[in-house]
């Protein structure tokens, strides 16, 4: 405190007041003199006190400050007095308590982010471990050409498999960067969704799937490929948990308010402990499949979603999985 060279300019104005006046006093009246040093000295003293108490209260603040953070202390203890250092002190504790959410949350990303890294780690190395085995198995003479070319194609479904990994994490990052630009235009809902089917179709045929358009018509205005891409990865999903001989629907309608896609299925559905988590990134429900990552829900989230949709994952009322994607006409 006495290193502050504003208080100590203070108390010497106070000291030399206090002197010039009780010397003026004395002049007057030895009783008048008496009296200015006592008020004098006493107000120099209380300005001593005052100041002592405002730089203890201001340690006190900057201790308790450098416990929290240091992590000794979870969040800044203050007081309730009113006046300039009470503001301070209440901001400086509005900016710990944020710094502290700040902390944690950036701990949970980390936590999440090394979670994320090993899982993929691991979808990478199982296809690269299996393909190191193939090209081992061809490069035999002797191996019959059944044998080749059954191993020929499972290189290429693991090829594709890295692939499709690589690419939907390049969109992922692209979308959070925001550095996609969205081309919306007038699509009829119909004509998204068979492009959308149209790649799953020979797998849907081998597992004798039926798929069914409902649609009245609906046209949406969004970007045709990004729009595709999403639903594909929802159609996939719903291929992926209905058994053989079971049934995909997808229903198109449009009011004057929103236009809605409704993607049903007569799968397993969904466990009541997932429905909270389905688009999370590299979140796998109890009925995932061996090789699902879970990034394809969460790409389709997230298109839908920069395109000012929204999509809702439920069971429906009689079994299986549904999807409710909706598209507003307009900021409600």
């Amino acid at each position: 405190m006495f290193r502050n060279r504003e208080l100590k300019i203070e108390w010497i104005i106070d000291a030399a007041l206090t002197v010039l006046l009780s010397a003026a006093g004395f002049f007057v009246h030895p009783l008048a003199g008496v009296l200015l040093l006592v008020l004098g000295g006493g107000l120099t003293a209380l300005h001593l006190f005052l100041g002592r108490r405002r730089y203890a209260r201001i340690d006190a603040l900057s201790k308790s400050v450098d416990r929290v953070l240091h992590e000794q202390d979870r969040i800044l203890i203050t007081d309730s007095e009113e006046g300039e250092l009470a503001i301070l002190t209440a901001e400086i504790r509005k900016m710990t308590v944020r710094m502290k959410e700040q902390t944690e949350q950036l701990k949970d990303d980390k936590r999440i982010l090394s979670d994320a890294i090993a899982d993929l780690f691991h979808q990478i190395r199982t296809p690269l471990t299996s393909m190191n085995l193939i090209v081992s198995l061809l490069s035999e003479d002797d191996l019959p050409m059944e044998k080749r070319l059954r191993f020929l194609h499972e290189l290429k479904q693991q090829l594709m498999r890295i692939q499709w990994i690589t690419e939907t994490l390049l969109k992922l990052s692209k979308l959070d960067a925001e550095t996609v630009r969205f081309r919306p235009e007038p699509i009829a809902a119909k004509e998204l969704i068979e492009q959308a089917a149209e790649p799953l179709a020979i797998r849907m045929e081998l597992k004798d799937i039926v798929f069914a358009i409902e649609d009245d018509g609906a046209v949406l205005s969004v970007d045709r490929a990004w729009t595709v891409e999403a639903l594909s990865n929802i159609l996939k999903n719903c291929m992926e948990h209905t058994p053989e001989g079971g049934k995909i629907t997808a229903r198109a309608e449009e009011s004057p308010v929103f236009c809605r896609i409704t993607i049903s299925d007569t799968g397993t559905g969904f466990d009541p402990e997932d429905l909270a988590h389905i688009f999370e990134r590299f979140y796998r429900g109890k009925n995932a499949a061996d090789d699902s990552i879970g990034i394809g829900l969460a790409l389709s989230r997230e298109v839908i979603a920069a395109q000012g949709g929204t999509i809702v994952a439920k069971n429906a009322d009689t079994s299986g999985a549904q999807f409710v994607i909706t598209f507003y006409k307009a900021v409600l």
